[in-house]
């Protein structure tokens, strides 16, 4: 994994402007921290920095290669996980290859198939591609939307990157934030719209998408989208084909010329992944597999089960290390841990996130990169099988709004009476989710409640899902760490999405038929679990070290969040018992907590940033 950024400019001469490309370059330091290299010309500037994982001696980027009188130039972040088989096809069809890393494979499948090289490629990417025959830059973002990519578009001029802080270090890219970004930080946030890089000007190209740049323009179009089609296969059948996708995705991720281990919760997802991962070590002889787990300190004095989070990690990782005998190492963080964290937290995802849950996972993911290169993680399980409590509630699936914010009247009462009525919250959020409904591909003869579940699936696979993936790749290339996420093998998501509801809830359980397809393979116990989320830290310490920073802004009265804000709502609420609720406001793990930890990342963000609101 990596992180790239550059800009096109047909009108100035870029050769000049060599220190700026190593400035946005060096932004993306965290996420490459092995190297970096930078390559320019009149009208083209490309930086990368470099995580090594498959050829460490030969991989480096920007990576060029000639044919004939013709140069293509790629910098490129992800993994490809059927390099080895286009690898092969290239080879047959007369290519020819001096490393063993996949960026190569990438590239020469662009010299051979053009554009359409990306509908070949299973795995999770970012790249760009300059092509100095047809004088255009190619880029394209992997069908789920894995890893990110930024852009801005300008007369003359077009500006990209991994993150938003390489496209801010330019200096045609200011931090300012209009009506629609603040309403994307206060009524969205910490989710995004598909699209919205919620600074002005600039966007993010979407899960799927490609982009070709010339001098007449930028062409954007979709080479892969979530498709409605009949399932015919019964129960046992859809069982072993999920069951098959998902041992076939995990052994494809597990190749590394680096370390490599498994992020592990005790829960129903990490479970699996890490036993097919063991399982294929064993096969391959290659040793004790490493095992990653995390917990806070006092979380067993604390805890206290709820609707959201019923029961406590701990005894299941125990549970599951003693299954497999894996090399296991458990971190544990303190309330000064996390609540420290916050600040890195915010600069890994340059835009408010998800508070302690990200200050934890970063905590988490440079503790895990002191042992290993790459884990593999969790990620999407819930959203594609239906796992959330929001799929099981009448409430939720009856909302007419997104179910993972059902606060949203609580939150619009958060604004000042000024903000309020330039962003208009709750229609700004009524309109996004207008707009979501409109894209669900429908399938002709479906009944009501099949037809609303598949609303449901949609909804959470495009606009919630994004947020967790952000959350993991910001938090785990902040720290240097590269993370797989075997769920979101675009063969199992785009398969599983068209499951009928009553065979994904097979046996009257969320996520039935996963559960189904690894019987024999977890201890039953594990196996039907009941679903507890990512571990947050239940210490009141936590609680009452937020609530005060935020009571301190509010009475210093010179932050930039004063204005934006209802001040008396705010002291209400902190002194409240709404403060210390377990009712989530985002999610599931969001609630009074996180809700002043929020707003303690809104400060930062605003005063780290410079950001200008208008």
């Amino acid at each position: 994994m990596c992180g790239f950024t550059g800009w096109i400019d047909w009108n100035e001469d870029l050769t000049l402007q060599s220190a700026t490309l190593e400035k946005m370059t060096e932004t993306l330091a965290l996420r490459g921290p092995d190297a970096s290299g930078t390559w320019i010309s009149p009208h083209v500037a490309l930086g990368h920095r470099r995580l090594s994982v498959m050829d460490p001696a030969n991989g480096a980027q920007p990576m060029v290669r000639a044919s004939g009188d013709d140069t293509y130039v790629i910098v490129y972040n992800g993994e490809l996980y059927n390099a080895p088989e286009l690898k092969r096809e290239l080879e047959g069809r007369g290519r020819s290859f001096t490393t063993t890393c996949d960026t190569e494979v990438l590239l020469v499948a662009y010299m051979e198939w053009g554009r359409a090289c990306v509908e070949r490629f299973n795995g999770i990417f970012a790249f760009a591609i300059w092509d100095t025959r047809e004088q255009h830059l190619f880029l394209a973002r992997d069908r789920l939307g894995v890893k990110p990519l930024f852009i801005a578009k300008q007369l003359g001029r077009f500006i990209f990157g991994s993150e938003p802080k390489a496209l801010l270090a330019h200096p045609a890219i200011r931090p300012e934030v209009g009506p629609e970004g603040l309403a994307e930080i206060f009524i969205v946030g910490p989710a995004r719209t598909p699209g919205q890089g919620v600074y002005r000007d600039l966007s993010e190209l979407l899960p799927g998408q490609c982009a070709t740049v010339t001098r007449s323009g930028v062409s954007v179009s979709h080479y892969w989208k979530l498709e409605s089609r009949p399932h015919t296969e019964t129960v046992q059948e859809t069982a072993k084909s999920v069951r098959d996708l998902l041992t076939d995705t995990v052994e494809r991720q597990l190749i590394s010329d680096v370390p490599l281990g498994t992020l592990l919760s005790g829960g129903l997802d990490s479970s699996i992944l890490t036993t097919l991962a063991v399982r294929h070590y064993e096969q391959s002889g290659k040793g004790k597999f490493k095992t990653f787990s995390v917990d806070f300190v006092d979380n067993d004095k604390h805890f206290k089960a709820h609707a959201f989070q019923p029961n406590a990690d701990a005894p299941w990782i125990e549970r599951m290390n003693q299954y497999l005998g894996t090399e296991h190492h458990t971190f544990k963080f303190d309330t000064p841990d996390i609540y420290g964290a916050l600040h890195a937290a915010l600069l890994a995802r340059d835009l408010p996130g998800m508070a302690d849950v990200d200050s934890s996972l970063l905590l988490f993911c440079e503790a895990i990169k002191r042992n290993v290169t790459v884990a593999i993680s969790g990620e999407a399980a819930d959203e594609i099988f239906g796992g959330y409590p929001w799929f099981h509630r009448e409430e939720s699936l009856n909302a007419n709004t997104f179910p993972w914010s059902l606060a949203s009247q609580m939150r619009a009462g958060l604004l000042s009476e000024d903000v309020a009525a330039w962003i208009r919250p709750l229609e700004y959020i009524g309109d996004r989710y207008s707009d979501a409904i409109a894209e669900v591909p429908k399938l002709k003869g479906e009944d009501e409640t099949a037809a609303k579940m598949r609303v449901m699936s949609y909804l959470n696979i495009t606009r919630f899902m994004p947020t967790l993936l952000d959350r993991k790749d910001r938090m785990s290339m902040g720290a240097g760490l590269e993370v797989r996420v075997p769920f979101c093998d675009h063969r199992l998501v785009d398969y599983v999405f068209n499951i009928p509801w009553e065979i994904k809830t097979a046996s009257d359980r969320e996520k039935g038929i996963l559960r189904l397809a690894m019987e024999g393979v977890l201890p039953d116990d594990v196996l039907y679990r009941k679903k507890s989320p990512y571990p947050k830290t239940h210490n009141p310490n936590y609680l009452n070290a937020v609530r005060s920073k935020v009571i301190d802004i509010l009475d210093e009265g010179s932050s930039p969040l004063l204005p934006l804000i209802n001040v008396a709502k705010i002291r209400e609420i902190a002194a409240s018992d709404e403060a210390s609720s377990n009712l989530p406001w985002f999610g599931q793990l969001m609630s009074g907590p996180q809700l002043f930890a929020y707003l303690l990342q809104i400060d930062i963000w605003l005063r780290e940033y410079n950001v200008t609101i208008r």
